[in-house]
């Protein structure tokens, strides 16, 4: 079962508790009717907590679960119907003063009947849980606590270090990176050819097959020995053309966009051609990637020497692949490794040390049930993470009955079990819905969050949700549920062995329809609520298909979409997502009145329909890399409850006058600053619909250069905007990549400083924390950015500057941001001299003598200068401190002869 009871409960709790119940009543005449259902829910949710555990392993349980859970989604969509009826009177109302008490008897009979209809329901699912005995137990946690706490999965060849413990798997790649760089040899019989030979990696899942084959991509004589080292992660459900595209890239090709095989396998010969060829293909399920895609190019244009190493589970692959013998198994981790990988995820402190020291007792009983699967080990340090460090909360740990659930897979670790076990509902929900996604076009952090939100799976009493669903995510990875890139927090993956327990529980009600696993017949037994496709579509298939509420369709470029048969089919949709389409046009949207989250990407459509303005459950809206795109309906502004919209990467120039109304926006991207028409000497400024965005929290405003006058930009009141801590400025790019202009002569002295003053007006509050100026071509950086400006940014971490083509210095007040972590400035050209006011802090009595005792830059870690042409000289003055924190410093394309003597002295970390 895909949604987990107590989850799906406490969402409908908070539908309730969030309609406006009088209103309700007074519309419709049916108040009594939804307080009934509410007492029926609330005698049913004692239950909960049991019939989640038992249905695991008892199939009449199961059956009874399903029955709640249906009878629960009907009862979330009769009250999403109230209100929305409620809004229309509502709506009808204000636009008549004369209907004050209008009823609908009509809408009133048939809302209240089938609220009739689900009590008795109720009633009789009531009934049926007493031949169950369940028993009252505590519920998993209260859903409306925030997260407590300290798809598919893509491989890189990045290596996370605090997952490697032991010299087992150091000896391990200096065995197998010798066998990799040693002089050539007559290739043995069992080769593919006479030019690359094969090495297979093999082990259960989580046992550490990629981490070894990481640790020896990454390996210094690997580097050496080869014109090229590859990576690919593989998977089940991976695209030959898309393959073959990652290939070209990292033998440093270029695939143009190529779809079709028959065009990219040429490239990919010549970007190899004679070249010593290191290739890893990591979590191979068959051998259909190399023997369709990759095989011909590598034996037909790799050099002699050449190397494929491979991970898989299946030893037949390794045979068909004709690896040499004997094949490499990884082992379990000793008893000994797999207690010091537990601390080493656990531990923080060294008093934390000593206390899991004194556990080592329990901890290694608890591991012996991990089987030595670092996975495994992963997931329970994530876990015990969350306990107290103590003999009774390791001990609960160690007996919990979780370790002896019958009924899952053989692959699926119980250790895996328990640490999903141990969730709090929401958690559980949020965890399976993430094993929905194929391996490529996973949502990132901040879209998966919006489609948790959209789902109900994040409820709180906070008003911004979307900090809440953050904590969610991080909660998951802290737990080791899910995994994040090295240093990006923002993409995640799922480990194959979490991912397949995922689907394994959810797979009565989600359905990840990938590549060649579509089964149409699938669709016959269960009613799914959450679909994830990647196929044209049969819909005479999915008749009786008519409760998903989640769609995401990853399509290619030619796959058309039926837009009419796709919201007929899915009317109870909260979330659609669509990329990689043909889809001009999408004039039924409107059909869908319950969406939350819509999202295109990568498609050709070129209007929103007009009507969209009466979807008045829609919270978020992604458009992006929809070049077709050109403006926004009129009725946008009617979206009350619009609490994002991006349009990255389309060509929306403007914006409906009233946009303003938005008052609920807290993420904008791509805002189009735009004056009235000249002809009608129009004062109006896109930018003053920005004034009353209070609630703005990331904003994004592109075209700057279009604003006339600087007191436009003032109407705008960033300054105002207590809550506005991502803030990207753009005007359209001047320069190129190399950092000279397009155009010669095409940025006057009149443009130079009429943007000056319009940027000057754009005055943000203190509460912003990363800012990035793109495009800017005025003389000097905003006042504001000044040691003397009025509002001081202390909370500022990450500022970026790309683009400067006109500003001949920086402002003296840079070094005097006291959160500042990154600095980071590109292509500014006329920058000559980095002088003493880049370091020189500004005293309060106005004296701007350098002082001993201030230190400039406390604590950047990461400077960057590139394409910073005309750059020659980096003065530092005599007993400046500066930057004591500076571990990274790139300096790119400069004139730049020598570095300041005060550098080495300050920096101790570089």
């Amino acid at each position: 079962m895909a949604v987990v009871l107590e989850a799906l409960a406490s969402n409908l709790s908070n539908v309730l508790a969030k309609m406006a119940r009088k209103e309700v009543g007074m519309l419709l005449g049916i108040s009594d009717k939804i307080d009934s259902l509410r007492v029926r829910l609330d005698g049913l949710k004692e239950f909960l907590a049991d019939a989640e555990r038992r249905r695991i392993t008892d199939l009449h349980v199961q059956g009874w679960v399903k029955e709640l859970k249906d009878a629960m989604y009907d009862a979330t969509d009769i009250l999403e119907l109230c209100q929305l009826k409620a809004m229309d009177q509502d709506s009808r109302r204000s636009n008549n003063p004369s209907l004050l008490s209008l009823r609908n008897p009509l809408n009133a009979h048939h809302i209240g009947s089938r609220i009739m209809a689900l009590n008795q329901r109720l009633d009789g699912i009531k009934q049926r849980a007493e031949q169950f005995s369940f028993i009252k137990l505590d519920r998993y946690g209260d859903c409306s606590r925030t997260a407590q706490g300290h798809g598919l999965r893509r491989t890189t060849p990045e290596l996370d270090r605090s997952g490697v413990v032991g010299n087992k798997i150091e000896q391990d790649t200096r065995r197998l990176v010798e066998l990799l760089t040693r002089e050539e040899e007559e290739a043995s019989a069992a080769s593919i050819s006479s030019n690359v030979r094969v090495v297979a990696i093999v082990g259960v899942g989580g046992i550490g097959k990629t981490t070894l084959a990481q640790n020896i991509f990454n390996h210094q004589d690997i580097k050496e020995k080869f014109d090229k080292i590859i990576w690919l992660s593989i998977n089940q459900e991976f695209s030959d053309p898309e393959l073959v595209r990652t290939a070209i890239t990292g033998a440093g090709g270029e695939h143009s966009g190529h779809q079709e095989l028959s065009l990219l396998q040429p490239i990919l010969r010549e970007a190899i051609s004679g070249k010593k060829i290191f290739l890893v293909m990591d979590d191979m399920w068959s051998v259909h990637a190399w023997n369709n895609s990759l095989r011909i190019p590598l034996v037909n244009s790799a050099a002699q020497g050449s190397w494929v190493l491979i991970t898989t589970r299946d030893e037949r692959v390794a045979r068909e692949m004709k690896a040499i013998q004997p094949y490499h198994r990884v082992d379990i981790l000793s008893r000994q490794d797999a207690w010091l990988l537990l601390k080493k995820q656990i531990a923080s402190t060294l008093k934390d040390e000593y206390a899991i020291e004194k556990l080592k007792s329990t901890g290694f009983r608890i591991l012996e049930r991990c089987g030595g699967l670092p996975l495994a080990i992963k997931a329970i340090a994530g876990l015990l993470n969350h306990k107290e460090i103590n003999e009774i909360e390791w001990g609960k740990v160690l007996r919990s009955p979780s370790w002896l659930v019958d009924g899952m897979p053989e692959e699926i670790n119980h250790a895996i079990y328990l640490s999903y076990d141990d969730l709090d509902p929401h958690l559980k929900q949020c965890l399976l819905y993430c094993s929905l996604f194929p391996k490529y076009g996973k949502p990132n952090k901040h879209l998966i969050v919006e489609v948790w939100i959209s789902e109900g799976f994040v409820n709180g009493k906070s008003n911004e949700p979307e900090e809440l669903g953050k904590e969610y995510y991080n909660e998951l990875i802290i737990r080791n549920l899910l995994q994040t890139m090295p240093g990006d927090n923002n993409n995640w993956t799922m480990h194959d062995v979490v991912r397949s327990f995922c689907r394994h529980v959810a797979k009565d009600e989600a359905l990840p329809f990938h590549m060649e696993h579509l089964r149409v017949t699938d669709l016959d037994s269960n009613r799914y609520r959450w679909l994830c496709i990647q196929n044209e579509l049969d819909w005479s298939a999915w008749q009786e298909q008519n409760s998903v509420r989640t769609l995401f369709f990853y399509g290619s470029t030619h796959i058309k979409l039926k837009a009419n048969d796709l919201c007929s089919k899915f009317s109870n949709l909260r979330v659609l997502s669509i990329v990689y389409a043909q889809l001009a046009t999408f004039d039924s949207l409107c059909q869908l009145k319950n969406l939350r989250h819509l999202y295109f990407s990568r498609t050709d459509i070129r209007s929103l329909p007009d009507g969209i303005g009466k979807m008045k459950f829609l919270e978020y809206i992604g458009i992006t890399c929809c070049e077709q795109i050109q403006q926004l309906p009129g009725s946008i502004i009617k979206l009350e409850r619009l609490r994002s919209l991006n349009l990255m990467g389309t060509n929306i120039k403007s914006i409906p006058r009233g946009f303003g109304r938005l008052t609920s926006l807290r993420t904008l991207y791509s805002f189009p600053a735009q004056m009235g028409s000249s002809s009608s000497k129009d004062e109006w400024c896109s930018l003053e619909e920005l004034g009353p965005l209070s609630q703005l929290r990331d904003l994004h405003i592109k075209g700057l250069e279009n604003v006339s006058a600087s007191s436009s930009a003032a109407k705008a009141m960033l300054g105002a905007k207590k809550h506005l801590a991502i803030w990207w400025l753009e005007c359209t790019d001047r320069q190129r990549d190399d950092g000279f202009l397009k155009e010669e002569g095409i940025i006057s002295i009149d443009e130079q400083r009429r943007i000056k003053e319009v940027f000057d007006e754009l005055c943000p509050s203190y509460c912003l924390e990363q800012l990035y100026i793109r495009g800017y071509f005025g003389w000097q950086l905003p006042k504001w950015m000044t040691s003397k400006a009025s509002v001081r940014l202390d909370r500022l971490t990450s500022l970026k500057l790309d683009g400067l083509p006109c500003c001949t210095k920086l402002p003296d007040g840079l070094c005097q941001l006291s959160c500042l972590k990154l600095l980071q400035i590109r292509r500014a050209p006329a920058i000559e001299r980095i002088g003493h006011e880049f370091l020189q802090i500004q005293q309060h009595n106005g004296d701007c003598h350098p002082s001993r005792a201030a230190v400039a830059f406390p604590i950047l870690e990461t400077l960057e200068f590139t394409v910073v042409l005309e750059l020659e000289e980096w003065v530092w003055e005599e007993h400046i401190q500066a930057m004591p924190l500076l571990h990274e410093l790139t300096l790119d394309r400069c004139k730049l002869r020598q570095l300041p003597l005060g550098l080495a002295e300050n920096m101790p970390g570089l």
